[in-house]
């Protein structure tokens, strides 16, 4: 993946008290593909400044809206390749549409918007325009993921028949939001997170990845949304049925209040012929389950990975690799479909699978559905949106 030069970054939020912004920028310098040289990291005009110094941003490139940061980097000779938005949600649709217009290809945190017509709208401008979209759910860049993903692609499994996926924290178990804490307070706003809680920010995470490992697409759903904590205005757990586009079926689990869980990601998929069980807190190996066969611990080092997986990887098994660099994994893959543009070739293939504007809008539709489905006391809700 040689390019002529680092792209130059911007960055629209992830200033101070901020966790993803240095997730992205950690994630950013990993593999030397970029250089982070303006950005609006705060709406606040003093925080913005005082952020922008601390990560040594120029002052001049330090700009008081997203909207101004937009018009002065598309008009200047050295302006950004690239903006990564990692605001919070409701904050997304106006940059990304701003920086698209402006030909500026875009990076963004999930989920894409807080409402389908947004995300809609965000699909057709990047259709228009013909940039780069990039949406950052980090943990398709894991090897291990990547791995499961060719298996099932190649017919290792067989057709797919059950698909069951979690995502169980336990951080939001008391009402953090009363006490100022910034995480928790955007997260529990419906103005600022949208119409869901644990539903819009760690279900969204559990639904890609059923989707990006299996290939399919969700159909319906019947989701039990759910509030622990008392004067909490946005979910805290939920709990779904789901149906796949082949006929699979499967199930959706998220919480945000399980007493003592971190970060419990888990899939399990199931077909004919065999299946396979990952967990992201032991993200470098996974059980491959075989018909009439012993199963098999698969890890970066035994067996032949597939090329995706290699792709990913950067340093020997047994060395873990796991959240920050699948951040770099994604944003590589997409320094690389933008690198080629501008050197006017093609990209490599294997840069191709970061997830898109497209699945982001596919994200809100889930969300969207399950709160429908939940409404309705569980009633089968269409999940399909057409992009």
């Amino acid at each position: 993946m040689d390019t002529t030069r680092r792209l130059r970054l911007g960055m629209v939020g992830g200033g101070q008290g901020a966790f993803i912004g240095a997730v992205h920028r950690i994630a950013a310098r990993l593999d030397d593909r970029y250089e982070m040289v303006a950005g609006c990291l705060s709406s606040d005009p003093d925080r913005a400044a005082a952020s922008a110094a601390e990560v040594h941003i120029p002052a001049d490139r330090s700009y008081g809206s997203y909207a101004e940061m937009a018009t002065a980097e598309a008009a200047r000779d050295d302006g950004i390749d690239v903006v990564a938005i990692v605001t919070p949600n409701h904050v997304h649709h106006g940059p990304a549409k701003a920086f698209l217009e402006a030909g500026i290809h875009v990076v963004c945190d999930k989920p894409l918007t807080t409402g389908l017509d947004d995300a809609l709208d965000l699909v057709e401008t990047v259709k228009r325009t013909g940039l780069v979209f990039g949406l950052t759910h980090n943990y398709t860049g894991y090897p291990m993921v990547r791995q499961a993903r060719d298996m099932v692609a190649s017919g290792a499994l067989g057709p797919i028949r059950v698909i069951h996926t979690e995502y169980l924290q336990g951080w939001l178990g008391q009402k953090l939001e009363d006490t100022g804490m910034k995480q928790a307070t955007w997260r529990t706003d419906p103005a600022r997170s949208g119409p869901a809680g644990s539903v819009g920010d760690i279900g969204t995470h559990a639904h890609n990845l059923a989707a990006y490992v299996t290939g399919l697409t969700l159909e319906s759903v019947s989701a039990q949304l759910n509030t622990f904590v008392s004067g909490r205005r946005l979910d805290d757990d939920a709990s779904m049925k789901l149906r796949w586009s082949n006929g699979a079926r499967g199930s959706l689990l998220c919480s945000q209040v399980a007493t003592d869980m971190e970060n419990a990601l888990r899939l399990r998929i199931y077909g004919e012929d065999g299946g396979l069980m990952w967990e992201q807190e032991h993200p470098n190996h996974f059980t491959w389950l075989r018909r009439e066969a012993e199963p098999v611990l698969l890890t970066r080092a035994n067996g032949e990975l597939s090329a995706a997986a290699t792709h990913a990887t950067r340093i020997p098994a047994g060395h873990p690799e796991g959240y920050l660099e699948g951040f770099a994994v994604l944003c590589s893959d997409i320094a690389e479909q933008i690198s080629a543009r501008l050197e006017n070739r093609d990209p490599e293939p294997l840069a191709l699978t970061v997830p898109t504007v497209e699945d982001g809008a596919r994200g809100v539709k889930f969300i969207e559905a399950a709160v429908a489905s939940s409404a309705a006391d569980g009633a089968w809700t269409d999940a399909r949106v057409d992009v």
